[in-house]
Parts: C-alpha cells; structure tokens; sequence
C-alpha cells in the first residue's frame, strides 16, 4: 500500500521512527578530528517488489576491501552536505542519476570509532528507477539492488564473528556476505519500518575472507548472547553509535520528513 504522499507506507514508518533508531548507545561528542561523510540509503520498486541500493567495494582497496555497502564517501569541497555528498558519491559509484531519486530525510549522524569517522545516512526513494552500472572499477566491483524481502527473510541472517572479537548481525543475500556498519543500519531499518521478522541470533558464524559469496559461508551456531562489541582492523569492524552532538561548526542541513 501506498501513503497519500505516494510513498510505502513500510517507508512511513521507517521515516516516523528514524529519530530513535534502534541502534547502539549514545557516545559523548565525536572529537573535532573526525571526518565527515554520508551515505545513500536508497528505496525503489524493482521486479522482485521493494528493494535498497547496495554496492561490493572493489577487493583491491585498501580498506573495506571487497565489502558490501551503500553508496556514500568523505565530503569534497562544495558540496552540500550531507544530501549533495550522498548523491555524488551514489552517481560516482553506482550511475544513480540524481534528478530520479527524491530525498526523504537525513538521519542522525552516525559515529565509528575505529575510522573516527561521523556518518549521514541520507534516505531517498528512486522515483525514476534507471539502470545502474559500476562507476570506477577500482573502487565497486558490482552494484546490486537487494529486495527487502530478501534482507527480512530469516534464512538469510545470522551474525559474525570477526577476529578482533567483534560480533554483529549480517545477511547473506546477493551473493553477499552483509556486515559491521551496514549490517547494523539496514537491521534497524528493518525494524524501523516494521519489517523485521524473528531470526535465530545464536547462529555466529566466523567472518569470511574477502570476496566470499554467501552461498560458500559455513554455517553453524554459538549460544553466546553477549551484545556486539567493538573492536580493531577494519573500519567496519564496529557498530555505529548515535552521537549527542557532532562536531563543532555547521550542522549538516536537515531534510524535512517527506
């Protein structure tokens, strides 16, 4: 169904509750060194019914190798952040032509430790869906729009284990192994919008290397209920914090709900 805005109402909901996303605690302020960024969540309707834009970063970089994510990156000089930054950064990696995608709202600026960075998530709904392509090889291996019934589907969920002792939820969908930063996001949501569904969280699986499929994950199960925590290495290798108050200096601009 659809809202009188034109939206789904899974989409209403999501964007009625995104001021309390059922995220991690609250962190004192983030240093005046962390650096910003944003990123696009991006909602559309495709053939396999509602879906998010997802990209597998490229296996040779050199942090965030081979990982899934949504499109996004540090803001550049005139941009206008976060919005202008989300949209660039989506054209510049997945071919999203701006003029289709309306933008819906900011969330709360997300803060990981590990990369002291402090992340935007800007929503959008793709009112113009248009084919997408992989923009610098270099940096995207592919592009995928994963349906969301797919991410809701218990089947596909289970959390990891990475070596430093992190454990977080992920979704094996795509033939992706989903995980740290844009696991945690896409897990709130799911429940934001009222489409989660009960999934066996004792099912900890050991991180995959770089580039593994879903399909080539071992299964198995753990009855460690401890909560996720964070840990070293890669950047994503924490879960995202909401912050009190970001940095000192201009707040990023705010886009009113609907």
């Amino acid at each position: 169904m659809r809202a009188p805005n034109g939206l789904p109402d899974f989409l209403v909901r999501l964007l009625d509750g995104a001021v309390d996303l059922p995220l991690s605690h609250v962190l004192p302020p983030a240093p005046r060194t962390a650096r910003r960024s944003a990123v696009l969540i991006l909602f559309g309707e495709g053939s396999d019914g509602h879906d998010v834009l997802l990209i597998e970063k490229s296996p040779h970089l050199r942090s965030h190798a081979g990982q899934p994510a949504f499109p996004g990156g540090g803001v550049d000089p005139g941009d206008d952040f976060p919005v202008g930054t989300a949209l660039r950064e989506a054209q510049e990696e997945a071919g999203v032509d701006p003029a289709g995608v309306r933008v819906l709202a900011t969330l709360p600026e997300l803060f990981l430790p590990p990369s002291n960075r402090l992340v935007v998530p800007v929503v959008g709904w793709w009112e113009d869906p248009a084919g997408v392509t992989v923009g610098d090889p270099r940096e995207v291996a592919r592009v995928a729009r994963v349906p969301l019934a797919d991410l809701a589907d218990p089947a596909n969920r289970f959390r990891v284990r990475h070596s430093s002792g992190y454990i977080g939820p992920a979704f094996g969908v795509a033939d992706m192994v989903v995980w740290g930063f844009t696991a945690a996001l896409l897990d709130a949501l799911l429940t934001a919008a009222g489409l989660d569904r009960p999934w066996d969280t004792r099912d900890v699986r050991p991180l995959p290397p770089v580039g593994t499929h879903a399909a080539a994950l071992p299964g198995g199960t753990d009855d460690d209920e401890d909560d996720d925590v964070p840990g070293g290495g890669a950047d994503d290798t924490a879960p995202p914090v909401v912050v009190e108050r970001g940095l000192e200096g201009p707040a990023p601009r705010t886009v009113p709900g609907r």
